[in-house]
């Protein structure tokens, strides 16, 4: 009698020790809303025939909104998927045979991101994390056109390489302020009458803050 007193008392304090760190596992998901400034690179090929010079198309940089949801496979490995709306953007030619510089029109983009990340100190206070992935670019609605030339058409959508690194810092049990920094590579042919005649690397910079919720 003694001896299963003395189990079932046992039995009792190991449940009691193992209940709570069960409960105490996170939900896997994690949603961010944050404010991003998109800072392009504005490189292109040369055109010629109109006088512009390499790295003389550029795209306005902007701020917009976007949401991402991550998903943690462990504590340490997480899937990001970073989405906004369709952002719109202007085109400019710095100096042509036209002058410059001048606005030769608008395109939108839809830029969905997917990354695999790595989160060093998921326990603690202030967690940072480096990521790799790849950006999906759907353009769309581009009206470009040069005076006395003609109309100009883009791709309609871009795949590239991205890689960035950020930070949580937790400031309550399920709330985190987000810093984040990404490197995506979008790209796109310039086609005048369907004959390629410049190509565009927007290639940005993402400068992002906002705050997260672990569910």
């Amino acid at each position: 009698m003694k001896k299963t007193t003395l189990a079932l008392l046992a039995a009792a304090v190991a449940g009691t020790f193992a209940l709570p760190a069960a409960a105490a596992e996170p939900n896997p998901w994690m949603v961010r809303v944050r404010a991003l400034y998109l800072e392009t690179a504005d490189k292109s090929e040369a055109i010629p025939s109109l006088g512009v010079a390499a790295n003389d198309i550029t795209v306005n940089s902007k701020w917009f909104p976007e949401v991402d949801i991550s998903y943690f496979f462990t504590k340490n490995v997480a899937a990001e998927l970073v989405l906004t709306y369709p952002q719109k953007h202007e085109v400019t030619v710095e100096d042509s045979v036209l002058g410059g510089p001048v606005k030769i029109g608008t395109f939108k983009h839809l830029p969905p991101t997917l990354s695999l990340q790595y989160h060093f100190n998921p326990d603690g206070d202030f967690r940072p994390y480096v990521g790799a992935g790849v950006n999906f670019t759907f353009i769309m609605s581009d009206k470009l056109s040069i005076p006395g030339v003609g109309d100009l058409k883009l791709d309609s959508n871009s795949v590239g390489a991205s890689y960035g690194a950020g930070f949580d810092i937790k400031l309550a049990k399920a709330t985190y302020l987000n810093f984040d920094l990404k490197k995506v590579y979008i790209g796109s042919d310039v086609k005048l009458n369907g004959t390629k005649v410049s190509a565009v690397k927007v290639d940005p910079l993402l400068w992002s803050v906002g705050l997260g919720w672990r569910f």
